[in-house]
């Protein structure tokens, strides 16, 4: 690939309307941070800042927090409740569902329409189990169709809910580094990098047994069991499960230590007997990174949206989640567990970063080499679905979404 793609101004700008918006879905939030009636939520969608509402009736919408007068925001507030926004500059006022339903001394505009003055909607809101997700085309596919061969993984993560229940904090973990969103999305499906980025981490786990998680990435991983999935439409997965073994209570097992954890265990184990082994592997993250192009990752138990800012500067947003159907003491584990990696692991990833972006400034030094995996004789298998199966250490993960990057990139907007 070639640097510009992460250093040039004019093409972070075309991203901005070509892969988060053209006929792509983008992540916006989950349902569960709109729980009733009038629920709001403060988004991005690439740059275009965006409402996620639910009116009165229950029904999702995506509206441009964007007031139609001066193009002020209507909303500064990060989520709550509420029918209407009125704009704190003018005192335009408009329904959570877009329409303007004010206008301060009307008189002064001679004959205006309010029905054409509203706040600009994203054109398609579409639901998936929970994940919400916008477009701003009205023929794109549908939600289930984008996700493609990603949805079994993205059904895996959400089923070891009892039913299905995911639950979103109320609040998130940002992180932001000087950097293009891209190093984010190559780093989320890289198995080649831990056994040297997070070597303090590795080392530390090591200190508890070789199974501990994440140990195994400090060996050869290529010679290990953990698998990467290219999974079409720019998604991907690395599957760290065959690691741990598919026996009920190996996730628990292998984790690394965290406050409070024996006696949180004796407590399981003692009211909930037999199913003890289950609940507690439910307090450890699913043992999957699945990426679903072109913001939303899936870490653990934790979501993670990519928010690009500028051509050299990122948010990452962590979204820590809960379970219904389950004693509270799996859930304050699961607490526990997901303040582990973001805190010892995401300074590392966004420290390289940062220095990556630093060295793409050698404007002499061009390319950059996604090339691991590529032609290596029996890495790669292809299945009947069509889904490319290889190595964790394999690049396939940039190659093949930058093969989607190209396609939206090279799109007419409609």
């Amino acid at each position: 690939m070639h640097r510009i793609l992460y250093t040039e101004a004019d093409v972070f700008a075309e991203e901005m309307v070509k892969v988060f918006g053209g006929e792509s879905w983008v992540f916006l939030a989950h349902e569960s941070q709109l729980p009733e009636p009038n629920s709001f939520v403060s988004v991005r969608m690439g740059l275009r800042p965006v409402l996620v509402t639910r009116d009165r009736r229950g029904v999702l919408h995506g509206v441009f927090n964007r007031c139609a007068h001066r193009a002020a925001t209507v909303c500064r507030e990060e989520s709550g409740t509420a029918k209407a926004f009125q704009c704190p500059y003018h005192g335009w006022t408009f329904r959570n569902t877009g329409e303007l339903v004010g206008v301060p001394w009307p008189q002064g505009y001679g004959e205006m329409d309010k029905s054409e003055l509203g706040l600009t909607r994203v054109t398609r809101v579409e639901s998936y189990r929970g994940f919400v997700f916008g477009t701003m085309n009205s023929s794109a596919p549908s939600v289930e169709e984008w996700l493609g061969h990603a949805r079994p993984w993205l059904d895996y993560w959400i089923d070891r809910a009892p039913g299905g229940e995911v639950m979103c904090g109320s609040a998130a973990y940002r992180m932001g580094f000087r950097g293009n969103w891209k190093l984010a999305y190559d780093n989320a499906g890289d198995g080649y990098h831990p056994s040297f980025s997070h070597r303090s981490l590795l080392e530390m786990a090591s200190r508890m047994g070789e199974s501990k998680d994440m140990s195994y990435f400090g060996r050869t991983p290529d010679d290990g069991p953990m698998l990467s999935y290219s999974l079409g439409n720019g998604h991907s997965v690395i599957d760290q499960r065959p690691a741990h073994g598919e026996e009920a209570g190996n996730f628990w097992e292998n984790q690394r230590p965290q406050p409070g954890r024996e006696s949180f265990e004796q407590r399981i184990r003692e009211q909930h007997g037999e199913d003890a082994e289950r609940l507690l592997d439910l307090a450890i993250g699913a043992q999957i990174n699945l990426s679903i192009f072109p913001n939303l990752l899936i870490i653990g138990n934790q979501i993670q949206v990519i928010e690009p800012l500028a051509v050299d500067r990122t948010q990452l947003t962590w979204h820590a989640t809960r379970i219904g159907g389950v004693p509270e003491e799996v859930n304050t584990l699961r607490m526990r567990t997901q303040e582990d990696f973001p805190a010892f692991g995401e300074p590392d990833d966004q420290a390289n970063f940062e220095e990556a972006q630093r060295g793409l400034a050698a404007s002499e030094a061009e390319w950059i080499f996604m090339n691991r995996g590529l032609d290596v004789s029996g890495w790669q298998s292809i299945g009947e679905d069509g889904v490319i199966v290889t190595a964790v250490t394999d690049e396939l993960h940039m190659r093949s979404y930058y093969e989607e990057w190209l396609r939206r990139m090279r799109e007419e907007i409609r």
